[in-house]
């Protein structure tokens, strides 16, 4: 079974900046794209940002030039460094793994419990 750990979630003002971090743990051969989505009251979950095991990167046009998704494979982690905040921002924000259980097989997407970012104006 596999499990995502967040942290780094907050309340901060508007041009702050924080850092999300998501850790996965347990048994697993591999894992492909990372990444983190959010979702705002009564908004549908969005995607943010991804990145594929070889560092290629994904973002919403909302937060490219602001935040910065990278991450550790050797810690299987995954951050991602939001910088200029905007009160638009605000909304948990859940991180996901597409996890490869063996040798030759096809991955499931586990997810994170969610982290609150709050970005107050």
């Amino acid at each position: 079974q596999v499990q995502l750990v967040e942290s780094g979630g907050g309340l901060v003002q508007a041009g702050g900046s924080l850092r999300l971090s998501c850790t996965a743990s347990g048994r697993f051969f591999s894992i492909n794209v990372m990444g983190w989505y959010r979702q705002a009251p009564g908004k549908q979950r969005d995607m943010v940002a991804t990145i594929t095991s070889g560092g290629t990167t994904n973002y919403a046009d909302s937060v490219k030039g602001r935040f910065t998704i990278s991450r550790d494979n050797a810690k299987n982690t995954v951050y991602l460094q939001m910088n200029s905040l905007k009160p638009e921002d605000t909304a948990v924000y859940y991180c996901f793994a597409d996890i490869i259980s063996g040798y030759g097989s096809g991955y499931r997407r586990s997810w994170g419990q969610g982290t609150q970012v709050t970005v107050s104006s």
